[in-house]
């Protein structure tokens, strides 16, 4: 008799996890517990995101022998502990190359394997140079759906993986994804995913990766599109989540027959030769009927400047716990920075794990120590007051004749900043507590910053942060406290470094509101001068700031890593040479 299609369901579950690079016990741990949990309630497929069983992305380690073997035999022990439900996560395949993988596991064995065709080799991405491409778009039969299978970049391409194995019968498609983070990425991603949908007339689930690694941030945010392009449910952002869906397969073939583009499509498809994908059968039927009933999901999307945050709060903690770091140890200035720094760090370690460190010296204002001692009080933190002059004066008394003759200038303005770098790296080295950086990448970028200064420290929480957002930012945490946890004086005063009398930041560079977006057309954008200007900037403003830029490679090379936020940050996103002699006109 044939099935019943009103009965044609499935019950899927996506499981968005952090996982750590190479940590195989820790990973493994992780997707062992959730497969107990998902068999538990009833679910027929079980999906976990791209690499999930070693941690993405692993870079270079892909060239060791025993990083492949030792992922392998975790994938082993996986594939043993899943009996009762099927199970599909991204590994690290080998036989003739290495692949970027998904394993089909289904009751205890490997059903099949899965590879990736397109290799992503742009951004943050360096796929091609570790990895072979897959060649196949086969669908399997699970539960007695028709289900295919791709990762991560294949689902961006628009006749990709998922359209040859939706014109082969694929009902439903699971795209296993280690997708990172930067502001506005979650909504392009869903706008994407959408069309996918609507276009293949199948239901898509996007199960993502959660959590930082190094500079990247994955953001959840997993999602199940229905046959028509509608959201049906989503995973958290930045945080793990077990998502889990009852879906209607049957509405993907009712869709299917009153739509005349999806059978003129398939036909051209047919008559064309193009690449169909093969069938493997896994299940022909779900595993069990009697399913407990789910309970209501509601899931809150955050918007700017609240997403910034999280992603700028998860990376922090990633970063630190991953290191095997406990303690955080941040240079308290009283100015903006540092502040925002510091809660981003309560937030993610807890107050009882954040050390500020205040170091006036003459030049800084008397404003400087006491918003220091408020933010500090606010937070719950401990202080430690630390006065430099003694210390300046030492350095200025030892380098009175090598210097004398030459009127005082930036040399001495930096020795300041070099002392707090060097205080701070001392008590780190005393403690093993990680030194937290707070320049931002308006700094950065034209390099009004100080090597071995304020630049000295283990991870550069803002370093992709423009000085206006982290205005908005340090307002978005005040809203959230329902107070000035960050004081209102230390939001409202000029930008100074305080290293010389009565300094400000104007004094070398345009205002931030002015200069920032002279940034994310030079640097972001790839905009030449001319383009710039003709947007209504003052050309010798922009060529002056784009001069910062070009001049300044150097000391981001030197800079400590920092949480990817924009779309195109320094280091891994933005590759130049240090020396060069291009000039743009």
């Amino acid at each position: 008799m044939t099935k019943r299609l009103d009965t044609r369901r499935l019950r899927l579950g996506m499981a968005q996890i952090n996982t750590t690079v190479g940590d195989f016990t820790d990973n493994r741990q992780k997707i062992l517990k959730l497969i107990e949990e998902a068999r538990s309630s009833g679910v027929d497929l079980l999906t976990f995101p791209e690499l999930a069983i070693c941690g993405y992305p692993p870079e270079d380690l892909l060239f060791k022998p025993q990083f492949i073997t030792d992922n392998l035999s975790s994938l082993e022990k996986v594939a043993a502990a899943s009996s009762g439900i099927t199970v599909v996560t991204g590994f690290v395949d080998a036989s003739e190359d290495i692949y970027n993988a998904a394993a089909i596991i289904h009751d205890g064995k490997l059903a099949g394997v899965y590879h990736k065709i397109f290799l992503p080799n742009y951004g943050v991405f360096d796929e091609n140079r570790y990895f072979r491409a897959g060649s196949a778009c086969p669908i399997y039969v699970i539960a007695g759906i028709n289900i295919g299978i791709n990762i991560c970049e294949d689902i961006w391409y628009e006749s990709g993986p998922a359209t040859t194995q939706a014109y082969s019968g694929a009902e439903v498609i699971v795209n296993i994804s280690a997708s990172p983070y930067h502001f506005g990425k979650g909504d392009y991603r869903e706008r994407m995913i959408a069309v996918r949908a609507a276009d293949n007339v199948a239901i898509i689930a996007f199960n993502n990766l959660v959590g930082g690694q190094d500079e990247l941030v994955f953001d959840g945010n997993s999602l199940i599109m229905d046959e028509k392009g509608q959201i049906i449910t989503r995973g958290q952002q930045f945080r793990e989540d077990l998502i889990i869906a009852d879906l209607d397969v049957e509405n993907v073939f009712r869709t299917r027959l009153h739509d005349p583009r999806w059978r003129q499509g398939r036909l051209h498809r047919e008559e064309k030769g193009w690449c169909q994908g093969d069938k493997i059968i896994v299940s022909e039927a779900p595993l069990g009927t009697n399913k407990p009933a789910l309970p209501p999901r509601q899931v809150a999307v955050y918007g700017f400047p609240a997403e910034v945050y999280e992603a700028l709060v998860l990376g922090t903690r990633d970063y630190v716990l991953k290191n095997g770091f406990k303690k955080v140890l941040i240079g308290l200035s009283g100015g903006l920075d540092s502040s925002l720094v510091a809660a981003i760090a309560v937030d993610a370690l807890g107050k009882a794990n954040v050390v500020g460190v205040a170091m006036p010296s003459w030049y800084s204002s008397t404003g400087s120590l006491s918003d220091a001692k408020l933010l500090a009080k606010n937070l719950g933190i401990r202080l430690i007051a630390m006065p430099i002059e003694k210390v300046l004066q030492a350095y200025l008394d030892t380098l009175a004749e090598p210097f004398q003759g030459v009127e005082p200038g930036v040399a001495e303005e930096n020795i300041q900043a070099r002392i707090r770098g060097n205080l701070l790296m001392a008590i780190s080295n005393k403690f093993g507590w990680l030194v937290l950086t707070t320049g931002n990448k308006s700094e950065m970028a034209t390099g009004y910053t100080t090597l071995y200064g304020d630049m000295a420290g283990g991870f550069a929480v803002i370093k992709d942060v423009p000085k206006t957002m982290a205005y908005r930012l340090a307002a978005y945490r005040n809203e959230l406290a329902g107070a000035d946890l960050i004081p209102a004086a230390v939001i409202s005063k000029p930008p100074s470094a305080e290293l010389r009398p009565d300094q400000k930041d104007t004094d070398s560079l345009p205002p931030y509101e002015v200069l920032d977006p002279i940034l994310t057309a030079y640097v972001e954008e790839d905009k030449s001068i001319e383009q710039i200007v003709a947007a209504g900037t003052d050309e010798k403003v922009v060529r002056s700031a784009t001069r910062l830029v070009d001049a300044s490679e150097y000391k981001r090379r030197q800079s400590p890593p920092g949480v990817k936020i924009t779309p195109r940050a320094f280091g891994r996103d933005r590759r130049l040479p240090i020396t060069n002699r291009f000039k743009r006109d």
